[in-house]
């Protein structure tokens, strides 16, 4: 069979994404990647402790990340992303900072992490104050609350679930419960932590319900890695991806009202008497359902 008429594949750019080793959510950070790009994702070694400040800093030692780009590089990414929120915060602003320039002596080529780009998103849509819904246990989420104070962002309210394993099976209702408990304060934004949490689903939902932008951290880690390619993310609703949707529902409505369309002129009581003698024929009954008649040089019909 002659497949020559095919052509193809189509050339696509590559990013590199390291997770650590109970990374389950692949496909979520596939459906924020455009047709012409490519995820490359490799794991960080096997390591028996759970979900803990502890795990943070295994997961993201310098020498692992290291080895994880060099593995990365043989399919040539043209940027790489530690896909691990408490592993790139874990070290506040000074070691978020020190594993982005190891990934980045490593492979030559540029390299953020998922606390790093939630900064960047941040600024972004330009929130100071925000609450934060996260998986972890309350160490963890203090961890992360520190992080961004040092970043100069306010936390106005968090709700976290205190879990130490399998984050990835958290069904979106209970994101949806932390992300109301935690915005009692009317932050500029809400952020959902844990690149092991699902959320690309009820991003769009809260962010109707709340009126408000949503983060979370598979979201601006893909759209970050992307941004330094001259890539954009693709999502539906999202205040980080469209500036339409960034603006959000409170600001639709607090938009003025549309004109009302011009009246036509009412006609002159002189214009209207012209030509009559006496009384006129006795007026047919008139149908409340009945469309108006239409003026001759519309043709008898309703204006389009």
């Amino acid at each position: 069979m002659d497949v020559s008429f095919l052509g193809g594949p189509e050339p696509q750019r590559g990013v590199g994404i390291v997770a650590p080793f109970d990374f389950a959510l692949d496909r979520e950070l596939w459906r924020w990647v455009p047709d012409d790009v490519s995820l490359h994702l490799t794991r960080t070694p096997f390591v028996p402790v759970e979900v803990s400040l502890d795990l943070a800093r295994l997961v993201s030692e310098h020498e692992t990340l290291r080895e994880a780009v060099h593995a990365l590089c043989a399919v040539a990414p043209e940027v790489v992303a530690y896909a691990c929120t408490s592993g790139s915060f874990v070290g506040g602003g000074a070691g978020e900072r020190a594993m982005s320039a190891a990934m980045e002596q490593a492979g030559e080529i540029p390299a953020l992490t998922t606390s790093g780009a939630l900064l960047d998103a941040l600024i972004e849509i330009d929130a100071r104050r925000i609450a934060v819904v996260t998986p972890y246990t309350k160490s963890v989420t203090d961890s992360l609350e520190e992080y961004l104070g040092e970043g100069g962002i306010e936390v106005t309210g968090r709700s976290y679930l205190g879990l130490t394993r399998e984050i990835w099976r958290v069904p979106y209702r209970h994101v949806v419960d932390m992300a109301r408990e935690a915005v009692v304060e009317a932050p500029d934004a809400l952020f959902i932590s844990c690149t092991n949490l699902p959320t690309y689903d009820v991003i769009p939902q809260l962010e109707a319900e709340l009126r408000m932008p949503v983060l979370s951290a598979n979201q601006v880690t893909v759209w970050a890695a992307l941004r330094r390619i001259g890539k954009e993310a693709v999502g539906p609703y999202q205040a980080l991806l469209d500036p339409v949707a960034r603006r959000g529902p409170a600001a639709m409505s607090s938009l003025p009202p549309p004109p009302e369309p011009p009246r036509e002129p009412e006609a002159e009581p002189e214009a209207a008497l012209a030509g009559t003698v006496g009384p006129g024929p006795e007026a047919e009954p008139t149908d409340p359902l009945a469309e108006p008649p239409y003026p001759d040089d519309l043709g008898g019909q309703p204006p389009v």
